[in-house]
């Protein structure tokens, strides 16, 4: 066909189509209903599969258990209890059925009458919804499948599966789906959650005017919430008591009646409660989420049966613990933060908070200039006090794990979790302040170190790229004499740990605690790094702590032993990793040896002598600079444990040279739940670390010469059971303190002063009249470089990391 045929074609249909016959134009019209029944039939294979619109009740969501089989967390996706249709209140269906859908007993899932109304007045401007009961429940059920977009399309596939869940299902089994699966805001899902959260009773229990008020917010939860737009709620309401009239469902004596009240409104969140370990449970749920996923469950409705790691009983107390501690700190903080002092004091440093608010934001967005903006925040009291509340709430987080196979036994996020879900035991990163000198020194006695070569305590200056000098420095000046390994880490000295730094070298550190377990968190090679310049999580530094406890096998802590289906079948069971030998075991035992003297006679002794531990126990504790965050974790054979203490601005500090050290801010902690620990014998007192008997050159030689006469003339000899670990002898702990003299701080050894002995978070300047220890003044002080166990300042700011500050996304 050439060019002109084709255009004298064109031409020809064009002359029809303005001059239609008869016959075409009954064609066209018939094609219509054809063309709309085909689409319809094309639609049906994408409207959703029917199988159990009720399939909601069924569904189990997942069940996390301690290791003991306590209940610890459910994974619900919503917040719904399923009732009955027999246990809903009959106000409740009457107010339904005559609102939204009058003739839900005549239709079968489409009220053409009700359609073609709506049609007309949304022709007419006046746009009008004629969805049945029926149909809303399929937009309800199957949001992903149908969709919400208003077109024809989502319609049809709505008016479908109307009509398939009309064919498969009764009335009231309709009906019973719809009340309990319906939104009713504050994630409050179904008639029963929602009678609980706005009136305080059970669904059974609504009465005329709360149904007609819950009904009422079907039309436009957020528009006729009752809670905050009472009197759109209250107009609505009398709407749907007078669609009840309309249909001869209530009288209208009654309706004037009841119009005239109140809404009456007991609104109360209806949250889950958090469970024992809500923070532990939040990470559980991301992990289960991706192991599902992969192993194609729904962790929200096919029953798995989670069993952890946790122990109920570790559990209990760590939280008591950190409950204990953290009242007593936050009512230091509330002191030493009051508004007429503290807070009045840092003028510079509240207006910057001022400035970080998203009200101080929107007052500039609305004109106000920043002077004027400022003032008017500053004079609001109750923004001002919720801004200081804020600020200077006490945080804490808490974990202990088995170090035998790195079983995670207690796990404390924060003090509140519905104050804050932040997790302050993965999520947060810190400056881990002197308890990361045990790498440096499991670094050094690696390199064939031992524990009584001395450096000479003197100041030290060392230089940085960029011509910035590093000078670590501690609570008192340098004494001048020679000190040894052991020595400098009992007492926590940055002098020593910083010149033994020098010596080891900063990469073969990181290396060391990235194989003991600081696996995530960034490690800047900078000599700083010694006394914890770089932020890690405390969930990293208890790990690692293990892994000094495991005899130097690093084990990846675990959260969960097994995974189990709704009938009690394993689907999978998880059992410790390959052990990582990151540290010789003689170099272990050497660097445990040592950091038992932290507890013995250290920074650490209140373990000792507060709380009365005699177990086979060692340690370290932290304090980061200006005492921003304290750090104190403990080794047991069968346990450890570490806290850290803070605030989330690492701006805020607890203003005290001796609550803010990490010996009396987070070693109570530690030091409340061992002690408890071992008095109930969840773990063994009487355990000890292994030890490795050490021989001298002479008894390696008579050995060896005693077994070559031995097989030259004596009989073959028996076999024998290995020997027992040698223990050794530890010096008794001093005695408890008077209750008014606080706690005496250890004798210093011989050729230490007893002003260097005492390290900063050590103890008290005069035991005798209780004084606390009075803060020393930095020679050089840089924020951001951690002051340590004795106050270590540094010029290197440019080069060491600041304080992570660890605020909630």
């Amino acid at each position: 066909m050439n060019l002109a045929q084709i255009k004298a074609l064109a031409a020809g249909r064009v002359a029809r189509l303005r001059r239609p016959t008869r016959r075409g134009v009954v064609k066209a019209v018939a094609a219509v209903p054809v063309l709309f029944l085909l689409y319809v039939l094309v639609l049906i294979p994408f409207t959703p599969g029917i199988r159990d619109i009720r399939k909601a009740k069924l569904d189990q969501p997942a069940q996390v258990l301690t290791a003991d089989g306590k209940e610890l967390a459910v994974f619900k996706w919503a917040n719904r209890d399923w009732v009955k249709l027999a246990d809903i209140s009959p106000n409740v269906t009457t107010a339904l059925i005559a609102t939204e859908d009058h003739r839900f007993y005549q239709h079968f899932g489409l009220d053409w009458r009700r359609m073609g109304s709506a049609a007309l007045r949304t022709f007419s401007g006046d746009r009008q919804g004629g969805s049945t009961i029926t149909q809303q429940l399929a937009r309800n059920l199957y949001p992903d499948e149908i969709g919400r977009a208003p077109t024809l399309t989502r319609k049809l596939k709505e008016a479908i599966t109307a009509l398939k869940i009309e064919a498969l299902y009764t009335k009231d089994e309709i009906l019973e789906t719809y009340l309990n699966t319906v939104p009713f805001l504050y994630n409050a899902y179904g008639i029963e959650m929602a009678a609980r959260t706005y009136f305080d009773k059970s669904a059974d229990r609504l009465d005329v005017l709360e149904s007609a008020t819950l009904i009422g917010m079907l039309k436009g939860n957020s528009y006729y919430n009752p809670v905050i737009n009472p009197e759109r709620a209250l107009q609505r309401r009398n709407t749907v008591l007078a669609q009840m009239v309309k249909y001869q469902k209530l009288d209208p004596a009654k309706y004037e009646s009841l119009k005239k009240r109140p809404l009456r409104v007991d609104f109360e969140r209806q949250t889950e409660p958090p469970g024992p370990a809500p923070h532990f449970a939040q990470q559980l749920r991301k992990w289960l989420i991706t192991w599902a996923d992969r192993n194609d469950y729904n962790i929200y409705t096919d029953g798995l049966v989670v069993r952890t790691t946790i122990d109920s009983r570790l559990q209990v107390l760590a939280n008591q613990a950190v409950a204990r501690q953290g009242n007593r700190l936050q009512a230091i903080a509330n002191a030493a933060w009051a508004p007429r002092s503290g807070w009045a004091a840092n003028r510079d440093l509240v207006q910057a908070f001022v400035r970080e608010t998203p009200e101080y934001r929107s007052a500039r967005e609305s004109g106000l200039t920043p002077e004027a903006a400022m003032k008017q925040l500053l004079a609001d009291n109750a923004f001002m006090q919720a801004l200081r509340q804020s600020k200077t709430r006490i945080q804490a987080g808490f974990m202990a794990l088995d170090p035998r196979n790195g079983e995670i036994k207690a796990w404390v996020g924060s003090r509140d979790f519905s104050q804050d879900a932040f997790d302050h035991v993965q999520q947060a990163q810190r400056q881990p302040g002197s308890t990361f000198k045990p790498f440096v020194y499991g670094a050094a006695f690696q390199q064939g170190a031992s524990p009584d070569d001395t450096f000479i305590d003197r100041p030290v200056e060392i230089p940085m790229t960029g011509g910035e000098v590093w000078r670590p420095a501690d609570d008192g000046p340098p004494s001048g004499r020679a000190m040894s390994l052991r020595d400098g880490l009992v007492y926590s000295k940055n002098t020593i740990t910083a010149q033994l730094m020098q010596s080891v070298g900063p990469a073969k550190v990181a290396k060391l605690a990235r194989a003991m377990g600081v696996r995530q968190s960034r490690l800047d090679l900078v000599p700083s790094l010694a006394l914890g310049t770089s932020p890690v999580t405390l969930k990293e530094m208890v790990s690692a702590y293990g892994t000094i406890a495991n005899q130097g096998a690093y084990l990846e802590p675990m959260m969960v032993t097994r995974i189990e289906d709704r009938k009690g079948e394993v689907l999978e069971t998880f059992r410790p990793a390959s052990p990582e030998q990151a540290l010789p075991v003689a170099t272990v035992q050497t660097l445990l040896d040592v950091m038992r003297g932290v507890v013995d006679r250290g920074t650490g002794v209140s373990i000792r002598t507060r709380f009365g531990i005699r177990a086979d126990v060692a340690g370290k504790t932290g304090t980061t600079q200006d005492n921003a965050d304290g750090w104190f974790i403990l080794m047991h054979p069968q346990l450890v444990a570490g806290a850290w203490v803070g605030f989330n601005d690492s701006r805020v500090t607890l203003r005290s040279d001796y609550w803010g050290q990490g010996a009396h801010s987070a070693l109570p902690m530690v030091g409340d739940f061992f002690q408890r620990t071992l008095r109930s014998r969840v773990i063994d007192p009487s355990i000890r670390f292994a030890e490795q008997k050490e021989t001298g050159m002479l008894d390696a030689m008579a050995a060896t010469i005693r077994g070559w006469f031995q097989r030259l003339f004596g009989p073959a000899p028996k076999p024998e059971a290995p020997p027992a670990p040698r223990r050794a002898e530890r010096p008794l702990p001093p005695p408890e303190p008077a209750p008014d003299a606080g706690v005496a701080a250890s004798p210093a050894p011989p050729d230490v002063p007893a002003v260097q002995a005492g390290a900063q978070e050590h103890g008290l300047a005069d035991a005798a009249s209780g004084a606390a220890p009075a803060a020393a003044s930095a020679s050089a002080s840089a924020p951001g470089i951690p002051a340590g166990d004795a106050g270590a300042t540094a010029q290197d700011a440019s080069r060491a990391p600041a304080n992570a500050s660890s605020t909630a996304p």
